[in-house]
């Protein structure tokens, strides 16, 4: 089958399909005698494997390594389960740090006198200098642990991949 309907069958545009046949997340299709790429049901399998591990918020490379748990047929359970709960870890923070941001723009909005002055405190706080700038969780080296408006500044927040 063509990129066309396996982007209808995964969910995944073609540029997303090829995108992870040129990082070799996937194995690349094979083509055509007119160039085009032909894809197999285990292509399409694997692209919905990759499309629904996204989904749930496994980045590239952990996709990677899921593919190579699913490939081994002497895996052990527990390596995937392990993973797994890396990643759950690792949301927890990241909904922790979300939580920090909302009070803090909470906070931001709540300074506002929200009339027609040029006044603005939101901006104001927001460029204050900080002398003693917030202090992170040492393991995560993202979220502030003190709630004081001036030290809920949320710094940044991990990216994943595309």
């Amino acid at each position: 089958m063509n990129i066309g309907k396996v982007s209808k069958l995964t969910g995944l545009n073609s540029k997303t399909i090829r995108y992870y046949e040129e990082i070799d997340l996937v194995h690349a299709s094979s083509r055509s005698e007119n160039g085009y790429r032909q894809y197999a049901d285990k292509d399409v399998e694997q692209l919905r494997f990759v499309q629904r591990a996204r989904k749930t918020g496994f980045n590239i490379e952990e996709c990677r390594q899921l593919l190579s748990l699913q490939n081994d047929t002497s895996r052990h359970s527990h390596h995937v389960k392990d993973l797994v709960l890396e990643k759950a870890e690792i949301v927890a923070k990241q909904i922790d740090e979300l939580k920090l941001m909302h009070t803090y723009l909470l906070e931001l909005a709540s300074q506002c006198q929200s009339d027609e002055e040029p006044h603005c405190a939101i901006l104001d706080t927001l460029s204050e200098t900080e002398t003693n700038p917030p202090q992170t969780n040492p393991s995560h080296n993202t979220a502030p642990q003190n709630t004081a408006l001036k030290n809920t500044a949320p710094q940044k927040i991990e990216e994943t991949a595309p």
